[in-house]
């Protein structure tokens, strides 16, 4: 009885991030059936306090070094677990920040918006320690329940529904596809644990599984061939959740991919590498020249995201330590620009009802502040210096360099190129255009926090990249076997120009 009234108090430890994040979603329940006259907002800023809460939680566990596993390795809170839990919950306030003024246009459930936002968020953060395939199930179809309603939202948007509807319909196949491929590669191996499988003998059956399984991860992720449920869906659902869904989930789904690959399958790295290239550019490219055709700014980004994550899928498929700290670092300038350019269209969508490229034309008389940020964003995406997109894709190109994947790299400068030319053709529309409608147009306070942020982190990532670059090393050094563990991301010129 001693031992386990010793051993409980720690085992809590490690969980207190989501029991302090489960506890405030059942707060949130209940203030809100208890005060339904209570506005909107001030429900949204507490969902926030309960956010900021648990990233203090996170931040205090990385400073102080507190590690461990609990249920039999199972669950792992490890510095790379930690990174991606501070990635969701950072992501979650800005989603639930810039959805604050948003969230009229739902005529019921109000409340309940701000509870299955959290509530996937809870689910990816399991995600991120999840580390036998078990649990991988769970806590990832724990996540998506609350994406299903979401998704939805505007009950009387068609375009909203045919979203919910498609996005369900692929979620159930992919939620098979994984269930199928556990069963499989646990009937090969008798191991669910994802270090206990290392010394997995190949075989046509464990091939298979895990082929199913990446399949069921590629859906989360929206890499090519698995991205067909991504334009309709990010068009149809409510642009907080849209821009939720294009960073988030792609983070805590990544999170497994690096265990799976550079844990269970590490000796398989030769086979594996020729798969995540092809996919890598079938992404990039797919994305890029679709996303050429598009008329309508979230389908636009749409497109640009699947592209995004196939370079992504550059810095995985480099398979050693510099390629994972460079996925950790893009993650995170990706963050940045994508989030606030969602948070530009949720403005300007506020302000004249439109999405459509068509209707930026003149912003930059009309909203210069909004016009230069959406310049920012979409620059940082595309890669320009001194922006973090730029470094991202520095350390990205450098990791496959290093392994040799020229092919890999050549595809990935050619689709830079490519979008330039459409990130470029909204920025024509914002400077060059004519207004339809002189009127300036009005940016709510919780939109110019969100923005003012992604600025922040875009600009200053760009110039000075250096303390995220410690950060992200220090936050993989359990996969120091897979190359020489002194390796680090290479010093960028901005860094040296600025004294770093």
């Amino acid at each position: 009885m001693t031992f386990a009234f010793t051993m409980v108090p720690s085992d809590l430890l490690l969980l207190l991030p989501e029991i302090l994040l489960t506890s405030w979603l059942c707060l949130i329940l209940i203030i809100d059936f208890s005060f339904p006259r209570l506005p909107n907002e001030q429900l949204g800023y507490f969902s926030i306090a309960g956010l900021v809460a648990t990233l203090g939680c996170l931040v205090w566990f990385d400073i102080t070094g507190i590690t461990g596993t609990l249920f039999a390795n199972m669950f792992v809170l490890d510095r790379m677990a930690l990174y991606f839990k501070m990635f969701i919950a950072g992501s979650t306030i800005l989603v639930i920040l810039a959805s604050i003024d948003y969230i009229h246009r739902f005529k019921f459930f109000r409340g309940e918006f701000y509870f299955l936002i959290m509530m996937s968020a809870l689910g990816m953060m399991f995600m991120a320690s999840a580390n036998d395939l078990l649990s991988v199930f769970v806590a990832l179809e724990f996540s998506t329940v609350g994406f299903y309603v979401l998704v939805a939202y505007l009950r009387e948007d068609t375009a909203s529904n045919e979203a919910g509807i498609k996005f369900f319909i692929l979620g159930i196949f992919a939620a098979g596809l994984l269930a199928y491929g556990i069963s499989l590669v646990y009937g090969e191996t008798g191991k669910l644990v994802f270090s206990d499988m290392r010394v997995a003998q190949a075989t046509p059956g464990l091939a298979i599984g895990f082929l199913l399984i990446f399949g069921a991860l590629g859906f989360k992720i929206g890499a090519v061939p698995f991205h067909s449920w991504i334009p309709d869906t990010y068009h149809g659902s409510p642009t907080p959740v849209t821009a939720f869904l294009s960073i988030a989930p792609k983070g805590a789904a990544f999170a497994i991919l690096l265990r799976m690959f550079f844990v269970a399958l590490a000796t398989f790295k030769p086979i594996w590498t020729l798969l995540l290239v092809a996919v890598s550019i079938l992404s990039m490219t797919y994305g890029n020249i679709v996303a050429i055709a598009q008329k309508n700014m979230k389908r636009l980004l749409a497109y640009s995201g699947i592209a995004q994550i196939g370079n992504v899928l550059i810095g995985l498929a480099a398979g050693t330590k510099m390629g994972s700290d460079a996925m950790l670092f893009y993650l995170l300038t990706y963050l940045f620009a994508n989030l606030g350019a969602f948070a530009i269209i949720i403005a300007v969508s506020e302000a004249i009802g439109s999405e459509e490229i068509d209707d930026y034309s003149g912003l930059g008389r009309r909203s210069p502040f909004l016009a230069f940020s959406m310049l920012i964003f979409l620059l940082s995406l595309a890669g320009v210096p001194p922006l973090a997109g730029f470094i991202g894709k520095l350390y990205i190109f450098v990791a496959a360099m290093k392994e040799g994947l020229y092919m890999l790299i050549t595809v990935g400068l050619i689709n830079i190129v490519i979008s330039m030319y459409y990130y470029l053709i909204v920025v024509k529309k914002m400077y060059i255009s004519e207004p339809h409608d002189p009127s300036p147009l009005k940016v709510s306070g919780p939109i110019k926090v969100v923005i003012y942020v992604c600025l922040a982190g875009t600009l200053a990532i760009g110039i000075y990249p250096q303390p995220v670059t410690d950060w992200v090393v220090s936050a993989i050094l359990m996969f120091s076997n897979l190359a020489d563990p002194t390796a680090s991301l290479p010093v960028p010129p901005a860094v040296i120009l600025f004294g770093g």
